[in-house]
């Protein structure tokens, strides 16, 4: 019987990769770059969380004026917003405008917290990552671009960006997918 399995081949990290994003010695730039970004968030979600027209009796009325903006941004030349997300826009979220006034919300604090305190570090830049891509989607500037940015660096770097943080512990404890452990092991 012939062997037909082809042998993998690795490519090594540059060592400045290796440094950045697997060396915990690099971990004091994620923290900073992590508490900044993360309290971008929280303060963002607090501002929403204490304002009626997101969360209480008239929750979705800010949502409602963000999305309305957003399809003006559609036409012209070279809109600001693409139809296929326009249509989202249309047929998703403005129909559900409440439950996305929640769920912008309180996705922006949860962000924040954990980018803040270094709990899922990199699951909490992916969620942050998302919602900044929306935001752009939906045609808006602001802070976003640079979110964006420091956020797909702190996913690369998930291993070492909550070291200072209860990643440190809580990773080791938990595993990783292609080394799994649960806490019954010995």
């Amino acid at each position: 019987m012939q062997n037909n399995a082809q042998s993998a081949t690795h490519i090594p990290e540059p060592p400045i990769a290796r440094f950045m994003f697997a060396d915990t010695r690099f971990a004091l730039v994620w923290l900073l770059i992590r508490l900044y970004v993360g309290w971008e968030w929280l303060t963002a979600g607090w501002a929403k969380f204490n304002n009626p027209a997101w969360i209480g009796e008239r929750a979705g009325v800010a949502i409602q004026g963000f999305l309305n903006g957003a399809l003006a941004k559609t036409s012209g030349a070279h809109p600001d917003v693409s139809g296929w997300y326009a249509a989202f826009i249309q047929n998703v979220a403005l129909p559900n405008s409440v439950l996305f006034s929640y769920l912008i919300t309180f996705g922006e604090i949860a962000v924040g917290v954990g980018l803040i305190l270094g709990l899922f570090t990199g699951i909490a830049a992916f969620f942050g990552t998302f919602m900044n891509m929306n935001f752009l989607f939906a045609g808006t500037v602001s802070v976003n671009p640079l979110l964006l940015l420091l956020q797909l660096f702190l996913i690369l770097a998930w291993r070492v960006a909550g070291w200072f943080g209860c990643d440190r512990w809580l990773l080791p404890l938990l595993g990783t997918p292609w080394d799994p452990r649960n806490l019954t092991k010995k």
